[in-house]
């Protein structure tokens, strides 16, 4: 299992979306991606299309000012 952290603080959407859907191609099953941001929209959007998309999301904590969000391939 691989560990990928993703630093988004200070980009906007949609940004944050994209940086995590690439690391999420590049991961093998297992793997987990932790991507932080301050972007608000981001902290909604990306648990969304990671559920869409099958994947486990483990954790999304923070406020709207900077957030963490953990995903597991």
């Amino acid at each position: 299992m691989t560990e990928t952290n993703i630093d988004v603080r200070g980009q906007t959407c949609p940004v944050p979306l994209v940086e995590c859907r690439k690391a999420l191609k590049k991961a093998a099953p297992g793997d987990e991606i932790t991507i932080v941001g301050t972007h608000p929209a981001s902290k909604k959007e990306i648990p969304m299309a990671c559920e869409a998309m099958g994947l486990e999301v483990m954790e999304v904590e923070g406020n709207d000012k900077e957030w963490k969000i953990r995903i597991k391939r």
